[in-house]
């Protein structure tokens, strides 16, 4: 699902104008992407959490050059679902 197809369904859905979904998903996805940026996490109770984990440094290898790279520490956001999430799609979902 893409993002313009949320915005189609969520717009039917309330009978909303399409524009006025598109800002709104639009600034939802700029203020979570800004706190996560900011240090924060954003909790979201029923659907998941949008997390800042933190990498440790490790030893990479360029095979084509047959070197060794030291790769930095780092922090990378992940979104961790709620148990109810995990489960509604563990029932739900048809295995193809």
């Amino acid at each position: 699902m893409t993002k313009a197809e949320i915005v189609a369904k969520i717009s039917e859905r309330l009978g909303m104008e399409k524009g006025d979904v598109q800002a709104t998903v639009e600034t939802f996805m700029e203020e979570v992407k800004a706190s996560l940026e900011g240090g924060d996490n954003v909790y979201l109770r029923g659907f998941g959490s949008f997390i800042i984990k933190t990498r440790a440094e490790k030893t990479g290898r360029n095979i084509s050059k047959n070197t060794t790279i030291k790769i930095a520490a780092h922090n990378i956001p992940a979104f961790k679902p709620a148990k109810v999430f995990v489960e509604g799609v563990k029932s739900n979902v048809l295995v193809k």
